[in-house]
């Protein structure tokens, strides 16, 4: 959850009525907009009228940010959504803009939120808690405050749901998704669809409280016998429908002065433990948290606070983003990493066809390619480094992580290559799960780690990781 940022509002805009008309009202003009430029934009050379179209998109996209911004609440989320996992179904243009929304973060003023305190704990269970008036973060959803049980000093996060966001999430998600045909941002096809719809029921488990507090609880219990990470402790005499309140467990932000002044040794302990929490998601649960963003961790360091063990910390905050898998879809996913590693582009090239972004029916040479690109994401995780690139490699023979600049290198050669004209959209389940993978090597890179993680995979892929203990 992001840091309060802007003045606190009094209330977020929730009725349905409102917020259709605006979102109507931006989306005729819109393609108003677009219309009269596809109308004109035919005078000069291939290459001026391709430019002036993208600058018309990243008009048009600045102008949907303006208005999704101005109505806060659930059509900020969508926005932030679709900014993470849209890269597959939007124009790069309307990505890049729906990105600013991350920063468009407003606190709702105390009056509102005590009041919602008060409905859902009753005056009596509220004076139990003292809480401090100020939020500690604050998202498009809801806003996080400290609290101090009075009877015993126990420290906890409240986090609180703004009012009526829940029930405006099917209505904001269809605005935002007419907002988007009728500014031509889009074209709805079967594919977009489908993501459309991955998008509204990750939503509903956003606002869905109780099943966040359940699932916070089970992967505390996964994790239980793993001292390398903290998961808060659900308090379930304070938590309801609009609120969770758990443990407040401290840690510094992965890109503080502090933890970037740690040892590299202790950094990249931290990266290992961050890489097999992933590989245990996908191996093991079949259940991974799919939210990248940073405001979900903190590292606690060691012995900084007395009681603190002497070991560092991965503290994992908000569970409101976790995927299920089936194994329908994990095991051809988990054959094609298994013949990535093993450098068996064949292997690599079927499951890419099993799982439906790619076809056997493709000229050779861009199967080849897709299938080398594939693998090349398997980089760190390699058997021999002998094809790392120079900066890659530290004097021990270890993957340096922020040096390597995997991922725009991957990206850089999908798009030298001709596969963008041939690439299909992947099954909704991959985005997720690519944009986890993603996020986990992008915060291994921005802890500085250098280790290598081949040893991690091989545990998992062929040994015998931990089992599921936790009797879930």
């Amino acid at each position: 959850m992001a840091s309060k940022r802007g003045t606190p509002v009094s209330r977020i805009k929730t009725g349905s009525f409102e917020r259709r008309l605006s979102l109507t009202r931006a989306g005729l003009f819109a393609g108003s907009r677009m219309a009269g430029h596809m109308a004109t934009n035919w005078f000069g050379n291939k290459e001026s009228r391709e430019a002036r179209h993208r600058a018309m998109l990243s008009s048009q996209a600045r102008f949907l940010v303006d208005e999704l911004g101005q109505l806060k609440g659930s059509v900020v989320k969508i926005g932030q959504v679709m900014a993470l996992y849209g890269e597959h179904f939007l124009p790069e243009e309307v990505t890049e803009a729906l990105h600013t929304l991350e920063d468009q973060t407003t606190s709702l003023e105390w009056s509102a939120i005590e009041r919602v305190l008060k409905s859902e704990f009753g005056e009596k269970r509220l004076a139990e808690l003292e809480v401090d008036p100020e939020p500690i973060g604050a998202a498009s959803l809801g806003q996080v405050h400290r609290a101090r049980r009075r009877s015993d000093n126990l420290e906890l996060v409240l986090k609180v749901q703004y009012p009526g966001v829940a029930e405006a999430v099917d209505g904001d998600l269809n605005s935002v998704a007419n907002l988007l045909r009728v500014a031509r941002l889009v074209s709805f096809g079967p594919e977009f669809t489908d993501w459309l719809e991955e998008v509204r029921a990750m939503m509903h488990r956003e606002v869905d409280y109780r099943l966040e507090a359940r699932t916070t609880e089970k992967f505390r219990q996964m994790l239980k016998n793993d001292p390398r990470f903290v998961v808060p402790r659900v308090l379930e005499e304070y938590s309801t429908d609009l609120v969770i309140a758990s443990t407040y467990e401290p840690g510094h932000s992965v890109s503080s002065l502090a933890v970037r002044e740690l040892p590299l040794e202790r950094r990249s302990e931290l990266g290992r433990a961050a890489l097999e929490l992933f590989f245990r998601e996908l191996f093991v649960w079949g259940e991974m948290q799919t939210d990248p963003n940073f405001g979900n961790y903190r590292i606690r360091i060691a012995g900084e606070r007395s009681g603190d063990p002497d070991y560092d910390q991965i503290v994992l905050l908000d569970f409101g983003a976790v995927q299920n898998y089936s194994s329908e879809f994990l095991d051809p996913v988990i054959r094609m990493i298994k013949a990535s590693y093993e450098r068996d582009l064949p292997g690599v090239i079927a499951g890419g066809v099993e799982l439906r972004f790619m076809d056997p029916a493709w000229p050779e040479e861009i199967l080849t390619r897709f299938g080398e690109v594939c693998m090349s994401v398997l980089e760190p995780l390699a058997e021999t480094p002998d094809q790392w690139p120079p900066e890659a490699v530290n004097e021990h023979g270890q993957y340096r992580w922020k040096q390597s600049e995997l991922p725009s290198r991957v990206a850089r050669q999908a798009a030298r290559s001709a596969i963008s004209r041939y690439f299909r959209i992947p099954p909704k389940e991959f985005v997720f799960l690519n944009r986890k993978l993603i996020g986990v090597y992008t915060f291994i890179a921005v802890l500085n780690a250098e280790f290598n993680g081949e040893d991690l995979l091989r545990k998992y892929m062929y040994g015998n990781p931990p089992v599921d203990d936790s009797g879930s």
